[in-house]
């Protein structure tokens, strides 16, 4: 359980500083393709779930591979985890926003960590809690799903609010969701 607790606090503080730097590297990469596909291209709830996502899908990789002999129930303790994680940031988002009439950068970083902290605290309790013979195919095959979605949706977002850049709709004073990828469009359509 100990190398469970020291996995857990490194997935933490990984996850934590992978994403707060993830946020600003596509612009840091010269607006690369590649690199849009994995971290945020606007400023959009649905890019900012990258943050999430990734940085955990990749954290977790490394733990299954350490610890699944110790802990059988570790896939998918760790799917469940970044699913709940990842669905946390537009539902939080979307909950405060609503209420307040607006978004806040302060309650925008606080979802992110307390996302980052259920995703691992759920993590770690089933690790511990579930038995070897629980199905591990419905959260990993969600995982995959979610995967080709932001594929999928950087290159082509649909025309819903998740999807559009708030900052862009202010400037522009309109809907972003076509708006909101256009350079990332650009490198992608031709």
């Amino acid at each position: 359980m100990k190398q469970l607790n020291r996995y857990t606090l490194i997935g933490i503080f990984f996850v934590l500083i992978l994403g707060t730097l993830s946020h600003f590297l596509y612009d840091w990469s010269g607006n690369n393709a590649i690199v849009g596909l994995f971290t945020p291209v606007n400023e959009s709830v649905w890019e900012h779930m990258k943050l999430v996502f990734f940085p955990m899908l990749l954290y977790s990789l490394i733990m299954i591979s350490r610890l699944k002999e110790t802990y059988p129930c570790i896939t998918f303790a760790l799917c469940c985890g970044i699913l709940a994680g990842t669905l946390l940031i537009p539902a939080l988002y979307y909950g405060y926003t609503f209420i307040l009439g607006r978004d806040s950068f302060i309650l925008d970083i606080c979802i992110f960590i307390l996302s980052i902290l259920v995703a691992f605290g759920l993590a770690y309790k089933l690790t511990l809690s579930c038995s070897p013979d629980v199905y591990t195919f419905l959260p990993c095959f969600l995982v995959c799903i979610l995967f080709i979605c932001f594929m999928m949706f950087t290159c082509h977002p649909p025309a819903a609010e998740i999807f559009e850049d708030p900052a862009a709709s202010r400037k522009q004073g309109q809907s972003s969701a076509a708006l909101s990828v256009p350079v990332f469009y650009a490198m992608t359509s031709s």
